[in-house]
C-alpha cells in the first residue's frame, strides 16, 4: 500500500456581521472551537458594536456530532495528516485576512480572536503568515507549545497578547495552568491574563468589556 496527496481548489465557507466601510472601526478574525460551526460561533458577537467588522471562517473538516440527530460540527485540525491540514487552512484564512484587509481603512484596528481549538489555529496562522494585526485574544485556549515564539519576538513586539479564561472552566487545571506559565516564561511571551465568571465559552459581557478596552 502507498500513501498519496494531491492538491486541488476546494470551497472553504465563512460568515460575517456588519459589512466592510468607511465606518469601521476594527476588525474581528474570530476562530470557532471543537465541534461549532462558524454560523454558531459568530453569533457571540452580535451586540459588539455595529463599527466593528467580524470575519467567522469555518474549520474545513465537518463532521457529526450526533448522525442519529443530524449534529454537525466542523474542526481544524487533527493528528491524521496534521501538516498539511494547518498549510491547507493557513492558506484559507490568508486568503481571507487580504480580502478583507483591501477592503477597509489602513487605520482599522485588526484583531485576532480563537477560542479553544480556534485558539491554535490562530496562534499557527499567524506563525506561518505574520500577518499585520494589533491584538491576539485567546480565549479558553494556550499557546501552542510546538512553536518557537522567541523566533517570532520582533514581530510580536508591538502587538498586545491577551489570554482570557473562565473561573470555571473545567480544562483549565491548575497543572495546565503552571505548564504554560512555565512555556511563556522561557518562551519569553508577554501577556494579558483576565478571568471571568463562567465556563469554557463566550461570555457576551466579558466579551463586551474586553474589546472595549483594547
Amino acid at each position: 500500500m502507498q500513501s498519496h496527496q494531491i492538491k486541488f481548489p476546494k470551497t472553504a465557507r465563512y460568515y460575517t456581521l456588519n459589512l466592510p466601510s468607511s465606518s469601521i472601526k476594527k476588525i474581528f478574525f474570530v476562530f470557532h472551537g471543537y465541534g461549532q460551526l462558524a454560523s454558531q460561533f459568530i453569533h457571540k458577537f452580535d451586540k459588539l458594536n455595529k463599527e466593528y467588522l467580524i470575519v467567522a471562517p469555518e474549520g474545513l473538516s465537518r463532521f457529526y456530532w450526533s448522525e442519529a440527530k443530524g449534529i454537525v460540527g466542523a474542526s481544524w485540525m487533527t493528528k491524521e495528516n496534521r501538516l498539511e491540514e494547518i498549510e491547507d487552512y493557513c492558506n484559507f484564512i490568508q486568503h481571507l485576512y487580504i480580502h478583507y484587509k483591501t477592503k477597509i481603512s489602513e487605520h482599522v484596528q485588526i484583531n485576532i480572536l480563537g477560542f479553544s481549538q480556534g485558539g491554535a489555529t490562530a496562534v499557527r496562522w499567524i506563525e506561518k503568515k505574520r500577518p499585520k494585526f494589533n491584538n491576539l485574544i485567546l480565549w479558553g485556549s494556550a499557546f501552542p507549545e510546538d512553536l518557537q515564539y522567541i523566533k517570532m519576538k520582533e514581530y510580536l513586539n508591538d502587538k498586545s497578547l491577551h489570554v482570557i479564561y473562565g473561573k470555571q472552566d473545567p480544562y483549565i487545571t491548575k497543572e495546565r495552568l503552571n505548564d504554560q506559565h512555565l512555556f511563556t516564561e522561557r518562551q519569553e511571551l508577554n501577556f494579558e491574563l483576565t478571568w471571568f465568571e463562567g465556563g469554557h465559552e463566550i461570555n457576551r459581557e466579558a466579551l463586551n468589556n474586553l474589546v472595549e478596552n483594547i
